[in-house]
């Protein structure tokens, strides 16, 4: 896959979790404006491949902000880590027309949770000769045969994004863990997640500290390494983390394992 100059492939790399939100699940990953760059440095330091700014909670229960306060969120840390660093940044929204500002403002890759249904999005990616992660999601939970389901609505969004013009090159997928599914569901989708390989595109997983592991969120850190090993088995070429360098080191002993 090509995300800005940067190619990926034959391994599975980090995305980084950078929150712009003051109400992220996960109260450790929230970042004010101050600490982006350094937080950024960091993570590539432990190992990053790509940067995944979010300016909008996407926690159950989650309350909107409208896209013209979450693009107000974005604008500085997007800048200033383009201007810093040179490291592919997605920005992980589900509105065209901040889409269409965090292109402008330089960033490579859309990380869409609703998987390109927003009127207009592809074609905002396509224009952009930018890169989309397209996620499954669905408006109520799944019933029944859970894959099916997901990869009709992967294929149809692909689909959307090649009739837009998206180079081909430039798309991965999400299967959506954590999304429109039950507990029982995120299992059995992430223990069958490379079924999704058989879609064509790279698969993109995330899974990082979600509730689907039980507990308090700051005790899910080893099952989150543990999904990321199956990840590195299923060949998913990235996995989105909020614990960088201990993902990264178990990618690292999973290949030097096989």
């Amino acid at each position: 896959m090509i995300i800005g100059n940067k190619k990926f492939e034959n391994y599975t790399y980090v995305m980084a979790i950078i929150n712009l939100t003051p109400d992220s699940f996960y109260s450790a990953s929230r970042t004010s404006c101050d600490e982006v760059l350094f937080k950024t440095e960091r993570a590539i330091k432990d190992g990053a491949a790509i940067i995944d700014l979010g300016a909008q909670s996407t926690r159950p229960g989650y309350l909107e902000v409208p896209p013209e306060e979450e693009l107000a969120r974005l604008e500085k840390p997007l800048t200033a880590i383009l201007k810093n660093f040179d490291i592919p940044v997605s920005v992980d929204t589900y509105f065209p027309s901040v889409a269409k500002a965090a292109f402008d403002m330089g960033a490579h890759l859309l990380n869409d949770i609703w998987g390109l249904t927003a009127e207009g999005m592809a074609n905002i990616v396509a224009k952009a000769n930018g890169s989309v992660c397209i996620m499954h999601n669905a408006k109520t939970k799944l019933e029944g045969d859970i894959f099916p389901q997901i990869e009709s609505f992967l294929s149809s969004s692909v689909q959307k994004a090649l009739d837009a013009g998206v180079d081909r090159e430039k798309i991965c997928l999400d299967g959506g863990i954590g999304f429109a599914k039950d507990k029982e569901q995120n299992w059995q989708l992430l223990n069958g997640y490379g079924r999704l390989n058989k879609l064509g595109y790279p698969l993109l997983l995330g899974t990082s500290r979600k509730s689907m592991f039980g507990g308090d969120v700051k005790d899910r850190l080893q099952a989150t390494v543990n999904s990321t090993r199956l990840a590195v088995r299923d060949k998913v070429l990235f996995v989105r983390v909020h614990d960088v360098k201990e993902n990264f080191q178990a990618i690292k002993e999973e290949y030097e394992r096989n």
